[in-house]
């Protein structure tokens, strides 16, 4: 038997490929793509460690490509959400009586599998299911991937080695239990990462999961299941069933046994899994710990002091990067007078510089958004912002959905600063400018602060320290992120722990120890060396304040 007493230092963070030409990176991410676009794959269920095919079945496609078919994927039915269920509470006790430290060795060489032996593997595939660039995937579907895995190890044996205070007579000791259920993980299309965080951050403190993907993720996270039983993840601790979302989640969320809820996707299903949550309080061993991280309206403050080269960037980058389907893209700035016209040129030039198409062409800096639905949307904000006076397009505004679901990186004025599309999420590559005067800075942080009911990520650019210091106090409850002159994306596992409040989610900080809090169950346990053998105190001796035995 290990009884060491482990602990796993603080780690760094996953060094990011740069894929130049010629490198041996390269050349095994380009060889890589053109194995994966040259078959289609079949995805089952994976219920109990056992594959399940239900005859229900579904296309993934490339978005930038929609006629190519990537794999077909098997569909959960109400039989296969319950055999899901059920080996996930099979798998509960023998799980959760495992040592941590083997539980943390397990999910540990899945990142090690991931940055070595499937990097390329796990790169081409968010990049062809999800229409990422290299780099993009790069950062998540390996690198945000492999340090949420570290980064957690090293805040598990932190959480584990915190014990209270013993006098002198008595051991105080807290242990630290999974839920008493299993965990609900609900995982999004756009990062890889997350989907895995989603599953294994509960599950490496002994929680087993029922995981429903996202449709339009499938490739690579059938792919990352794959590499969970290969690094030894046992049978039942995570059961992957792709499906109808709210076909699952009517049954999961009844269930007696629901442990917790780990979610990230759209305001409107979080609030629909809430209120079921809700309505089947009495039907639950325990209460349920519900933790998401939703929608966001994400903004950059821009003060007069400012310098445009700076902004320009990081407005571009924020905006459009994959395509501004991160929860954290910059979708909308607050421009000083002053330094629009400087600040439009440099934006003019930089989108002229922008190439966009196929993945498989590293020229692109943008692909394609998800699928036509999310297209569609889209492009109805610009519409909208086409047929009114209260907003101007002023770069961009094209789609075409013929081959694939390509939409220009677009820019638009609003003269409103209430306009729509200063106020809803849109998802998409649509930046929504509004020009204040230079001396309404003050009123203009109080309009950024009130226009939206997201609290996810923003920034402020200023040369001037004061200026930074009174947005920070302004906007302090309007982003749970916050950065001075930088975009408000690209969020660092062990740098910037991640999550907003208000309509944003629970703010339970993906990244860091506070979102590990949530899928532990603490019980202290107290041993007394010497109990007392009379039940009076002291001083009932000495005033003689009893009965007479």
């Amino acid at each position: 038997m290990n009884n060491a007493q482990f602990y796993y230092t603080r780690p760094q963070n996953e060094p990011v490929y740069e894929y130049r030409r010629g490198t041996p990176e390269r050349i095994a991410l380009e060889e890589e793509l053109k194995r994966q676009s040259g078959i289609e794959v079949e995805i089952p269920l994976i219920i109990g460690g056992k594959e399940v095919r239900t005859g229900n079945t579904g296309k993934v496609v490339m978005p930038h490509d929609h006629n190519h078919v990537l794999a077909t994927y098997h569909k959960a039915g109400e039989k296969e959400v319950r055999m899901a269920i059920d080996a996930a509470m099979k798998a509960h006790l023998q799980w959760a009586e495992m040592s941590w430290v083997e539980r943390t060795s397990i999910t540990l060489k899945v990142a090690a599998l991931v940055t070595t032996k499937y990097r390329a593997l796990m790169n081409a595939s968010t990049m062809l299911g999800q229409s990422k660039n290299a780099y993009q995937a790069e950062i998540e579907a390996v690198c945000e991937l492999a340090d949420f895995i570290r980064f957690n190890a090293h805040y598990i044996s932190e959480i584990y080695n915190d014990q209270p205070h013993s006098e002198i007579g008595n051991l105080n000791r807290v242990e630290y239990r999974p839920l008493e259920g299993f965990v609900f993980a609900v995982s999004p299309f756009n990062f890889t990462a997350i989907a895995s965080n989603l599953s294994l951050a509960p599950a490496a403190l002994g929680n087993t999961i029922v995981w429903k993907p996202s449709t339009t993720s499938l490739l690579s996270n059938y792919y990352l299941m794959q590499i969970l039983r290969e690094a030894g993840m046992p049978d039942g601790v995570i059961n992957f069933i792709p499906g109808s979302g709210s076909m699952i989640g009517d049954i999961v969320l009844k269930d007696k046994d629901l442990g917790g809820v780990h979610f990230t996707g759209s305001n409107g299903t979080f609030n629909t899994i809430w209120k079921a949550v809700g309505d089947n309080l009495s039907n639950y061993k325990s209460y349920p710990r519900i933790v998401g991280e939703t929608g966001g309206k994400d903004f950059v403050m821009v003060h007069p002091s400012a310098n445009t080269d700076e902004v320009a960037t990081a407005l571009v980058r924020g905006a459009f990067e994959y395509q501004g389907q991160k929860c954290s893209a910059a979708s909308r700035a607050y421009i000083p007078r002053s330094l629009w016209e400087e600040l439009k040129g440099k934006l003019e030039h930089n989108i002229g510089l922008i190439k966009q198409g196929d993945v498989r062409d590293f020229c692109n800096f943008v692909n394609a958004v998800i699928d036509e639905k999310a297209f569609d949307r889209i492009m109805g904000y610009i519409e909208k912002a086409k047929n009114t006076t209260d907003a101007e397009v002023i770069f961009g505004g094209n789609g075409d959905k013929a081959i694939g679901y390509f939409i220009e990186p677009t820019v638009i004025l609003a003269k409103d600063p209430h306009f729509v599309t200063m106020e809803e999420e849109i998802f998409g590559p649509v930046l929504s400018v509004y020009i204040y005067e230079d001396e309404d800075f003050d009123k203009t942080l109080e309009l950024v602060n009130s226009t939206s009911p997201y609290a996810l990520t923003g920034s402020i650019f200023a040369r001037e320290r004061h200026a930074t210091i009174q947005a920070c106090q302004a906007l302090r409850y309007a982003a749970g992120n916050f950065y001075f002159n930088d975009k408000p994306t690209g969020a660092v596992v062990g740098q910037q722990p991640f999550g907003g409040s208000r309509m944003s989610g629970t703010n339970d900080k993906a990244g860091s120890y506070l979102n590990l809090l949530r899928w532990i169950n603490p019980r202290t346990v107290k041993e007394t060396f010497t109990p007392p053998t009379d039940f009076r105190y002291p001083f009932m001796y000495e005033e003689k304040c009893y009965r007479p035995d």
